[in-house]
């Protein structure tokens, strides 16, 4: 039967506490007093969806190698890109073969789980990576801001290698348009709460689990975990009860430490309790917008080899506290700065420039030697080892996922930067190669010579006037 062989994690560096944002706020909504708890994730400002989809997708190929992958799904409701094929970026930035089919899951929260469904019923024996990321935003002082986070979760499906074998899956599809946005629309909007909880949640989400359950013949008794999104932590509660499940059933919906990152929640619930699924034991999944799809799921004995099942837990640890409420604004491009005229100043882009040179922007592809083995980036052709000097024999080397190190670093104070000082160094990889790259997700006085570090994908410009997002990789600490 086919299942998931691996996962992967993604959640970003900065934390924003609730009470941060009532803090800056209550003036202007003192109700929201009652979400105030917690924290949430917040995506750095070089940060999207589609960045973070690729940085999940990276943390699957610790099981799986990127060269059996045959197909790439990547679902999201903020896409950077309405037309332009966005997982077909993500394909390029995870140096996947280009001879793979892509294709973007969008227009609702349950977008994701939908992806994962489609990928499940493919006959191919290819395996397939399904990425859910998404970045959304409520208004200032609304309660969709303390209850939004940033986050992606990927999985890889085939038949070899299962940790967690598909028993079955049900939808269900309504038009209720709970939680909205159309072309123009920055901000979520949202209708009466009470009516989406009575009238689309706790009918929805029950109606598909128990159509699932049965279709499998099953009852709730015979599943050992019960996964679902939560609407906020005292709607997860009551479903909990509107299902009749006993505590010790009910995933951990992570809305205090994380938030709700739609799309992918789902995913990131459903990896929280494969961390601690033991073989045999039936994990459901459900997921809710404009419907539900739910998921069942047996755990094998499979899944005591991967070499790393903590995944969610290791990027619960990696964090910062964001202290300042303006800055997130800032982040959010909800506050308009005075950022000088060398900030304001975006070179246009030519694509067909960008297209000629893919390989090394978006794959951070250089070259090796034939006759040496030195690697080099940016590619050349001659080798730059000076006992060797080969001519025109190199070929293509992928430094995104090789282990490198800070060989040394500055802090720009004058540079204009949206997370100031302006970081970048010199990062030797491990194998040969050096390159000088955008240092993020770090604060300077961590920072020290020779440390670990790794690549990451991220936004390197907007030009919104052409409508075009830049992209490139940083070097950031690694995870520990």
């Amino acid at each position: 039967m086919k299942g998931i062989i691996s996962y992967g994690v993604y959640l970003p560096y900065y934390r924003l506490k609730r009470e941060t944002i009532f803090k800056a706020m209550s003036w202007f909504n003192p109700g929201t007093g009652g979400l105030a708890r917690g924290e949430k994730s917040v995506a750095n400002y070089d940060e999207d969806s589609l960045t973070m989809a690729v940085a999940a997708g990276m943390d699957c190929f610790s099981d799986v190698r990127k060269e059996k992958i045959g197909s790439l799904y990547l679902a999201s409701t903020t896409f950077p890109n309405k037309e332009r094929g966005n997982a077909s970026i993500a394909g390029a930035a995870l140096n996947l073969s280009p001879n793979i089919r892509t294709a973007d899951f969008s227009g609702c929260l349950k977008s994701g789980t939908t992806a994962l469904i489609s990928a499940l019923k493919e006959n191919g024996p290819e395996p397939s990576m399904v990425c859910a990321s998404d970045s959304r935003l409520g208004k200032a002082g609304g309660a969709m801001e303390q209850l939004f986070g940033d986050g992606a979760a990927a999985m890889i499906v085939g038949n070899d290698g299962v940790i967690a074998s598909l028993t079955g899956h049900h939808s269900v599809s309504y038009d209720f348009a709970d939680q909205r946005r159309i072309d123009q629309d920055k901000f979520t909007r949202t209708w009466e709460e009470r009516w989406i909880r009575q009238q689309g949640y706790f009918k929805m989400v029950p109606e598909a689990i128990q159509a699932l359950l049965a279709k499998c013949g099953l009852k709730l008794d015979d599943i050992s975990k019960v996964v679902f999104p939560p609407l906020s932590i005292r709607d997860h509660q009551a479903m909990a009860k509107t299902l009749g499940l006993e505590q010790g059933k009910v995933q951990a919906p992570l809305m205090d430490t994380v938030g709700n990152t739609g799309s992918s929640h789902p995913f990131l619930m459903l990896i929280g309790a494969l961390e601690e699924a033991q073989p045999g034991d039936r994990i459901m999944v459900a997921s809710y917008g404009s419907g539900s799809d739910v998921l069942l799921f047996e755990v094998t004995e499979e899944i005591n080899k991967l070499k790393d099942r903590k995944k969610l837990e290791k990027n619960l640890g990696y964090k910062s506290e964001l202290k300042n409420y303006t800055q997130y604004l800032s982040f959010k491009g909800m506050l308009p700065k005075e950022i000088g005229i060398r900030g304001e100043e975006i070179s246009p882009t030519s694509l067909s420039l960008a297209w000629r040179e893919q390989n090394a922007v978006l794959r951070l592809v250089g070259s090796k030697c034939e006759s040496c083995g030195t690697p080099q980036f940016p590619k050349e052709t001659v080798c730059v080892n000076p006992e060797c000097g080969a001519v025109d024999r190199m070929e293509d080397y992928s430094f995104s996922d090789k282990p490198c190190r800070l060989f040394t670093y500055t802090a720009d104070h004058l540079a204009f930067s949206e997370d100031p000082p302006a970081l970048y160094g010199i990062v030797d990889f491990e194998k040969g190669g050096r390159y000088w790259f955008d240092i993020t997700d770090c604060q300077m006085e961590s920072l020290k010579v020779g440390q670990p570090v790794q690549m990451t994908f991220r936004k390197k410009y907007l030009d919104q006037a052409r409508g075009i997002t830049g992209y490139f990789w940083k070097a950031m600490p690694v995870k520990a």
